[in-house]
């Protein structure tokens, strides 16, 4: 298992050991001890799995404190998953990247509190699985609008269905006007 750098030095996409043969593969997706092992030292507390169809946009999400950590992975079709710096203290402030997950890949993305989250769906359709650090709690999920002009974000598609939610998000600077740091 290898522990790729991004931009950010909080931000990891995690290259898992894929064992294939003529009969498939066979890979841990997650173990523990082989993360602490890398520096990598969160519990994770629940597993959410979506399926979408083309074109879908589905964030940006965020926690507010404690906030999720969160492990991601693509495990049928394609996403551009992208991971946004919105603490506004951070040398980062706004800087964002994306990164292709795919089922083929096994490649994984974990994004630590701290950052918004989103992706969009490249194949017919896609499956995304993920684990967080923290339980759902609706009081504390929060949004920012996922075409943010100030964040211009390439999302890979020309037609994006997004859910209503996320169409009525607030742009990232009117949010933080509201709560300036929330993350503490």
């Amino acid at each position: 298992m290898k522990k790729l750098p991004t931009i950010f030095p909080d931000v990891f996409i995690i290259e898992p050991d894929v064992f294939k043969d003529e009969r498939g593969f066979f890979l841990e997706s997650y173990s523990y001890k082989k993360y602490k092992a890398l520096g990598i030292d969160y519990i994770f507390v629940q597993d959410n799995h979506a399926k979408s169809k083309i074109n879908t946009i589905r964030g940006l999400h965020f926690s507010l404190y404690p906030g999720q950590v969160k492990l991601i992975r693509c495990t049928q079709g394609r996403i551009w998953d992208v991971f946004i710096d919105i603490r506004p203290t951070s040398p980062n402030f706004k800087k964002w990247q994306g990164v292709e997950l795919t089922s083929d890949n096994f490649l994984q993305v974990l994004i630590p509190v701290g950052y918004a989250h989103g992706y969009a769906v490249l194949s017919e359709t896609a499956e995304v699985q993920y684990k967080v650090s923290e339980y759902y709690d609706p009081q504390l999920e929060k949004e920012i609008y996922w075409n943010d002009p100030t964040l211009n974000i390439d999302w890979k598609v020309k037609t994006p269905l997004i859910s209503n939610r996320d169409k009525n998000a607030p742009l990232l600077d009117d949010y933080l006007k509201i709560h300036p740091d929330p993350f503490i």
